[in-house]
This record gives structure tokens, sequence and C-alpha cells, in this order.
């Protein structure tokens, strides 16, 4: 498994210690250095490397700031590197691999590149198995046809029918759920886990234990906080995924990929 790598910190000499060090390493290619948080930012949203160390204290933007700005979400895996011992516990608060405080020996830094290959060796391999799960999934569903087309809902004295289509999320009210379409709110008697049994899951999704989306009204899903996603709706709902749904997370990417085609 080769990773690639990017170094950034604003002293020279610290960033040349580091990049010795990698380089006597096969597995590991060096993509480039950075001096500064700004371009560090850059850096990471255009290369998109599979490691970074990462200095917290530097002039304008320190480490912390990179982090906040890239979002946790989408920062590869980080070292921290500090002359403070300190700053440890806000690196593993950032969700850092691993922290090097100046000066460090060569031990401690083959060490810490050791972790790094393990967490990532053992993420890839979560990841895949989480595919497979959901393709089999998608594939099994595929021979099931008898899901909701319509919603029957009591409107005063009457009885209106809502085509499923036409929903663009679903919110769990104790033992009812308020289906929202354009412009307008129905309330059904019914929990949302029963509801949701009952409609296709290759169109609607739980993002959370009390919302369920239209796969087809979604715009965007973006990074949140603490490992959180944020879904936004084609008519600017927004909505907070659960951070426990990542299987959820991933079979929304697979089925907006194949709506996009």
């Amino acid at each position: 498994m080769t990773l690639t790598a990017l170094v950034v910190d604003d002293e020279p000499l610290a960033r040349l210690a580091i990049v010795r060090l990698l380089r006597e390493d096969p597995e590991i290619q060096l993509l480039g250095e950075c001096g500064d948080g700004v371009s560090a930012v850059a850096a990471i949203r255009e290369r998109s490397p599979d490691l970074v160390f990462l200095d917290i204290q530097m002039p304008g933007i320190g480490g912390m700031d990179v982090v906040a700005t890239v979002g946790t979400a989408r920062m590869p895996a980080t070292v921290f590197v500090t002359a403070y011992e300190q700053f440890a516990v806000r690196a593993f608060e950032a969700n850092a691999v691993d922290y090097l405080v100046k000066p460090f020996g060569r031990a401690r830094f083959l060490d810490t590149v050791q972790r790094v290959k393990t967490r990532l060796a053992a993420a890839q391999g979560a990841d895949a198995g989480t595919t497979a799960r959901i393709l089999h999934a998608l594939d099994t569903l595929k021979q099931r046809d008898d899901w909701l087309v319509r919603i029957p809902v009591r409107e005063n004295e009457r009885v209106v029918f809502v085509d499923v289509e036409d929903i663009i999320w679903i919110r769990a009210d104790r033992n009812s759920v308020q289906i929202h379409v354009a412009g307008r709110v129905h309330v059904l008697r019914e929990t949302i886990g029963a509801l949701a049994a009952r409609l296709d899951p290759r169109r609607f999704a739980r993002v959370h234990r009390s919302a369920i989306v239209n796969i087809r009204r979604i715009r965007a899903i973006d990074p949140w906080f603490n490992g959180y996603h944020a879904v936004t709706m084609d008519n600017g709902q927004q909505l907070r995924m659960s951070r426990y749904q990542h299987e959820t997370f991933m079979r929304l990417a697979t089925l907006q990929g194949t709506h996009d085609a």
C-alpha cells in the first residue's frame, strides 16, 4: 500500500526533518510541503493526500484552523506536530492519528508512521466490507415490487392520496409522522419505523431516527461537526444525518450516482 503525504510547518528545518524521514520509506510518496495554513488548506483540497503532518502553531491559520476550514470529514489521516505537550489533548480531540512533540527522534517517528499505516489499512478493509454489504442489499431489494406508491392521509372529513414521488422528507412526531411535500405538510397516524418498512429503500433513506428523506430530492450532502453530515433537500430544508449512519451515507452516495447517471 502506497500512501501520499503532505508536510505542513512554518519552520523550514522542521519540514526538512520530516521530509528526510519520509523519503526513507518506499511506501510513502511525498506530495509536497507547505509553510502556512492557507496553502495547506488549498493543497489538501486539491491533492487529497492520504496523510498530512500538520504543525499546530503557525502564524495566521494554525493547524486546528486548517482542520476546521477543510472539515474533519474531509481531512486526511493527520499527525499533529507541536513544540508543546499540552497540545496533545487538542490533537486527539481533532481526531488525529498521532502527534509528535518537537524535537522527536527517528524511533518515535517510525512508530507514528506505522500507526498511520495500521489505521488506514483497517479503514480500507471496513469500507470495502460496508460497500459489499450495501451492494448486496440493493440487489436483494430489486426483487420486491410491492412498495408504497401512494399514501392515504386524512384531511378533515376526506381522504387524500399522496404520491410517494412528491414526498420531500418525513418527520417523526411520537406515534404519527409529518409528510412534507411542496408547500404542504400531511399528518399520518403511523410510526416512522412502520412507514419506513413500507417505503422503497432505493428511493427513501432514514438519515436519523426521526427523519426519512426522498433520495431523489436531495440537493447535497455536506460534512458537519463531530462526524455528522448535513443533508440539504431541494426545497432548502437541512437535516442532520446521525454520525452512526455510515452505511446510510454510503448507500445514498451509491444511489445518487445511479440516479444522476
